[in-house]
């Protein structure tokens, strides 16, 4: 099996020096001078952390009309209802609004679909539900993260007497839906200048544009005027969570949510859920968000409910808080296991299914089905292996009404759902329905049709692309001077925002070995020399042994033992040099 695994080419991102000399020149440290440089950033007002630099609301279309309903409603005391995304996006975006909204004096609640029996969106189902809510028919639905393609559910409510406002960030449809306003910086005409907002971005915007409104109302002459930055730090979580790409604006607020969340501000919820991850506040970064909160906040929406996650971030008692991040880390841990077993059943069937039987060769994309396996964690699955074998991937699940339901990823080579679409066309009746974007997509199978789609997944592929490998990239920033090689360069790495179309800096450097173990069992410990300068480093999940001299892509990180700070290396990857 491991002649299919992907052996990755390793590059150097290309660095504009003049940049790069001009940014140092008005006092970026030289370093992130050079890497800044590299990712685009070509004037240091890209990197302004201030609130002063946030683009402004006005410039989002239709943000106006949807203040000035949601003003109307809450002067009126109507009753609201945010219907929610069932992803971190989705539970931020939520909460935000729940949290904003009372703030400002709404009175509103909040629904969210269950992933295994309404789906996402607006749906008419959801409308139903909504209608028939806890807390009384809602006057005004608020959609976060969601609602760009719903124009059966917005009719729906309508027809309930019920009106909508969509925020989304979506792309949308050939068809938009007819609500009261559109907040979406993806839709045609909209002006807003990134349009890399997540839900929880949109929403945030939206509370900014109704509390200027509610204050041109004369609404706040008898009574205080509620801060929204105190909301930053679920922003932040949501941003990085949904992986959008970091431009300035999103950096921004990242930013502006890290410094709060470091400075001990923010949510109970979120402080509870630092806790029970075992990591420091004070230390946060957008990796906390990507890798360890997010993650069980998406665990609730994956395996059970995602009403869980909002209501840890939007609650105001810190106990209640602690015990639901407790059960949200139960959840999360509950999703690894049946991740970890689905992942290693994939595996052992891949020699299996890998192979078309006309040709003999590997397919060029790989799908892999079981009947046992958790619908909410395919999208997962196909991720790891993925990464692992450098394909498109498909991982499908039963649905319980003798579908099964897939979920899709892709690599740059290939626009997944494009790909979705010619097998449909190649395949008339075989897909039920799909949709999605260039790298992650769903679609719906009719049982008998498994085997059918992997063989016209892995043709459309080829039919593309004209290819039947593709080799995986890894961009590095090259060397990382001796100099710079240091605990205090890791720390200052750490401190700022990397992520989606902004990555953290991998470098590459060429080192003798010294020593190797294994610890825990599975990672590898290393102790590396280069230029007369000793590192130590570790190569999490490698069990075998590497050469005595290797070229190794690695991210510099602070290592923390027994209050003692030292640099470590984290090896992404590693080859004989």
């Amino acid at each position: 099996m491991e002649k299919l695994v992907a052996q990755p080419e390793l590059i150097v991102r290309p660095v504009p020096h003049d940049v790069a000399q001009r940014l140092a020149n008005e006092g970026v440290h030289p370093l992130l001078a050079r890497l800044m440089a590299a990712r685009g950033v070509s004037d240091t007002s890209e990197l302004n952390t201030d609130w002063q630099g946030l683009i402004t609301p006005n410039r989002l279309n239709h943000i106006e009309e949807a203040s000035e309903a949601m003003a109307q409603a809450i002067e009126d005391g109507k009753k609201l209802l945010i219907v929610a995304d069932y992803d971190c996006d989705g539970a931020t975006a939520c909460a935000v609004g729940l949290r904003g909204l009372r703030a400002l004096g709404a009175k509103v609640e909040y629904l969210v679909p269950n992933r295994f029996e309404t789906g996402y969106g607006l749906s008419p189902e959801v409308v139903e539900l909504a209608a028939r809510h806890h807390a009384g028919k809602p006057d005004l639905i608020v959609t976060v993260d969601n609602g760009i393609a719903s124009v059966d559910g917005v009719i729906a409510a309508k027809d309930h007497g019920i009106d909508v406002i969509i925020t989304d960030h979506h792309l949308p449809g050939d068809r938009l839906p007819p609500a009261l306003a559109i907040v979406n910086p993806n839709q045609v005409g909209c002006g807003f200048p990134s349009k890399n907002l997540a839900g929880v971005g949109v929403m945030f915007y939206v509370l900014m544009a109704l509390r200027a409104t509610l204050r041109a109302r004369g609404y706040f002459i008898n009574k205080p005027e509620p801060r929204l930055d105190g909301l930053v730090d679920l922003v932040a979580l949501g941003t990085i969570a949904d992986v959008v790409k970091l431009d300035a604006n999103n950096r921004l607020l990242v930013t502006r949510g890290l410094q709060r969340i470091r400075a001990g501000q923010m949510q109970p919820g979120l402080r509870a859920l630092f806790a029970v991850c075992g990591r420091d506040p004070a230390q946060a970064s957008a990796f906390d968000f990507g890798f360890t909160i997010g993650p069980r906040i998406n665990a609730a929406g994956r395996l059970t409910d995602m009403s869980l996650g909002i209501e840890c971030l939007s609650t105001d008692d810190e106990q209640y808080a602690l015990e639901l991040a407790r059960e949200l880390d139960r959840i999360n841990q509950e999703r690894r296991q049946i991740e970890v077993t689905m992942r290693e059943q994939a595996m052992a069937s891949m020699s299996d299914i890998d192979t078309d039987a006309d040709t003999g060769e590997s397919r060029a994309a790989i799908c892999v089905y079981q009947p046992d396996w958790h619908q909410g964690v395919v999208g997962l699955v196909a991720s790891r292996l993925k990464e692992k074998f450098w394909r498109p991937v498909v991982a499908l699940a039963p649905a319980g009404d003798g579908t099964w339901r897939g979920s899709g990823r892709s690599i740059p080579d290939v626009h997944l759902r494009d790909v979705f679409d010619l097998v449909s066309k190649r395949n008339p009746g075989l897909i039920h329905k799909f949709g999605g974007h260039a790298m992650a997509a769903g679609l719906t199978l009719p049982e008998q049709g498994l085997e059918a789609f992997a063989k016209g997944f892995s043709d459309a592929v080829i039919e593309m692309t004209g290819k039947t490998q593709f080799s995986a990239r890894i961009e590095t920033d090259g060397s990382l001077e001796t100099g710079w090689a240091n605990v205090q360069t890791a720390t200052l790495l750490q401190e700022q925002v990397w992520g989606a179309g902004f990555p953290a800096p991998l470098f590459l450097d060429e080192f003798q070995v010294q020593n190797q173990r294994l610890v825990g069992g599975k990672h590898l410990k290393l102790s590396l020399m280069r230029d007369r300068q000793r590192f130590d480093a570790i190569w999490f999940n490698r069990e075998e042994p590497v050469p005595e001299r290797i070229q190794a892509v690695y991210r510099p990180t602070p290592n923390v033992w027994q209050s003692n700070i030292s640099l470590q290396l984290v090896i992404e990857t590693a080859q004989a040099a």
